[in-house]
């Protein structure tokens, strides 16, 4: 590939992968781009992710708690700021209901398509980050927004894009991923500058032509000071790119425990910025895991299922949520429904029940919008935030003056209760076991027992298997949950699964090598994705393009 100015790069994936017009993305101008954001940034990113290190270490050992920053009182106490949230955002402004998606082509026809009103279009959690669909993901975005996304099955099936599609906002990968088929002087760029760069270098004039603009959802956050990041990459991209600073919008999750702590904090850090905040409540129920599954057992979860949004710690994080949200002008978005409709009408009649129960409690509590995950919820999670705003856009009036939330309320863990039986353990074992497998053959959103699973529940899944292990908690017939059985049920599942899959390709075998060395071991593992990414999702070929 002809070399791009300002410094040396490696493309070690396809350039010209078959099939494909991967070249129309991977120009030398974009990736110059990325070398000028890699340069500017992947230091400070590289410093934040051992700040996070260190301060897990800590909370590991008792010599600290996670409580609320006495250093940033002032951004609390301070009545007169807001953000801008979605004045000057278009199709920004009515967000009652958003789906989410990875950027596959079919995929993304749909989810345009969905009648939802925003399109979270996902290479995070629901992305398998290999080669093909991060570069295949931005140009299936290029095409959706210049109007010439298409598709059309082997059976002759055609799929286009509609006349109101949904607003899209992409979800880049988190700051603790790295790209490795873009290497910079020998070292991979980080995924999210990746994910970020090369789609508001394509797309965001484009987007601002055509009426609306480039918006994100910032993933993983564990702070204010990352979330200082961010709107400082905001702030260069914009200047380097020649479009007005506030052009590009943000809504974050905050489905890290420490990031809890800290949602005003990351709101005034983004303030230009930014356009809400979103209870990620999959990832947060394995951030607390993961934060605080050493420690003792008062902050042993239950089986996954009994961690509602009703259990009072869950409570307590998304009234905060809405709460902080609506004090500063930004939009509060509820939780994912990750149910998938089946041929069972009464499967269907039930699970209906529950999203709506669901979304309506959403709407009660103040939410703006939530999330569903297939395009059949769509109508029930509108129907639910209709009979709240009516034509309203929003619900920014309301203010949740009852809402007072400590930071005894959001570690509150045992408030779950304590019921962990069998069958639990075994879904969280086959869960993880069958989306591995899927993800390590390019899969990250998967539908396994009627629900849509993705990177998030799988790291739910293992977590819960090593912090039970850890603790030796018992089930709820009294049997001490210890590696033995763990080895037993894990070997029941991949028999189970075996069979199943009959002569059908899978990478089985290796997905129980991540599970045991991500649920099984003496210390628990940040991420399985980056164990998996490193040691099974990429290659080392000889580079394609240098410069």
């Amino acid at each position: 590939m002809p070399a791009p100015r300002g410094g040396r790069i490696e493309v070690l994936g396809d350039p010209d992968a078959p099939g494909e017009r991967f070249r129309e993305i991977l120009t030398p101008e974009a990736l110059d781009f990325l070398i000028a954001l890699d340069g500017a940034f992947a230091g400070r990113r590289a410093d934040l992710l051992a700040a996070r290190r260190e301060r897990r270490a800590r909370l590991a050992s008792g010599a600290t708690t996670l409580d609320f920053l006495p250093e940033t009182r002032w951004v609390r106490a301070d009545p007169s700021w807001r953000v801008a949230g979605s004045e000057g955002a278009p199709g920004l402004v009515d967000r009652r209901v958003e789906i989410t998606g990875p950027t596959e082509r079919k995929m993304t026809v749909n989810a345009l398509n969905s009648g939802a009103r925003v399109w979270l279009a996902d290479f995070e959690d629901a992305t398998s980050p290999t080669w093909f669909n991060v570069i295949a993901g931005q140009l299936n975005l290029l095409d959706a927004i210049r109007g010439r996304l298409e598709f059309t099955t082997d059976a002759g099936k055609r799929y286009a894009v509609g006349p109101n599609p949904a607003t899209i906002v992409v979800r880049p990968r988190g700051w603790h991923l790295d790209e490795a088929h873009l290497l910079v002087d020998g070292r991979p760029i980080p995924a999210a500058l990746v994910d970020f760069g090369l789609y508001v270098f394509h797309c965001a004039r484009l987007q601002i032509d055509a009426g609306s603009g480039p918006y994100f959802y910032l993933p993983k956050l564990e702070g204010h000071l990352e979330a200082r990041l961010w709107n400082d990459v905001f702030v260069f991209a914009q200047d380097r790119l020649g479009i007005p600073t506030g052009t590009v919008r943000a809504t974050v999750l905050i489905e890290t425990i420490p990031a809890a702590f800290e949602m005003e904090e990351i709101l005034y850090e983004l303030r230009e910025h930014c356009a809400g905040l979103n209870a990620g409540r999959w990832d947060y129920v394995f951030s607390i895991i993961k934060t605080l599954g050493v420690l003792d057992g008062r902050y042993v979860l239950p089986d996954r299922a009994r961690v509602t949004m009703t259990v009072p710690f869950m409570r307590a994080y998304t009234g905060l949520l809405v709460s902080t949200c609506h004090r500063r002008g930004a939009y509060a978005i509820g939780g994912m429904a990750a149910f998938i409709p089946s041929r069972d009408p009464g499967v269907n009649a039930r699970a209906f029940d529950q999203v709506r129960a669901d979304k309506e409690r959403e709407a009660g509590d103040g939410f703006d919008g939530s999330w569903v995950a297939h395009p059949g919820l769509v109508p029930v999670c509108e129907a639910a935030f209709d009979a709240r705003l009516g034509t309203a856009p929003n619900q920014l009036g309301v203010t949740r003056s009852d809402v007072s939330v400590a930071a005894s309320d959001l570690l509150d863990i045992a408030s779950a209760g304590a019921v962990v039986t069998e069958a639990g353990l075994r879904n969280n074992i086959t869960v993880a076991l069958r989306y591995i497998d899927e993800w390590l053959r390019g899969t990250g959103a998967v539908a396994i027992f009627n629900l849509m699973e993705d990177a998030a529940t799988a790291e739910i899944a293992r977590c819960q298997v090593w912090q039970w292990l850890r603790h030796a908690t018992p089930l709820d017939d009294g049997r001490p949950i210890t590696r033995e059985l763990v080895e037993g049920l894990l070997a029941e599942e991949f028999a189970a699964v075996r069979a199943e899959r009959g002569d059908t390709p899978n990478r089985l075998d290796e997905a129980r090598e991540v599970f045991v060395a991500t649920a099984l071991a003496e210390e628990l593992p940040e991420f399985l994705t980056t164990i998996a990414y490193a040691e099974h999702l990429t290659r080392a070929p000889q580079a394609l393009a240098a410069t």
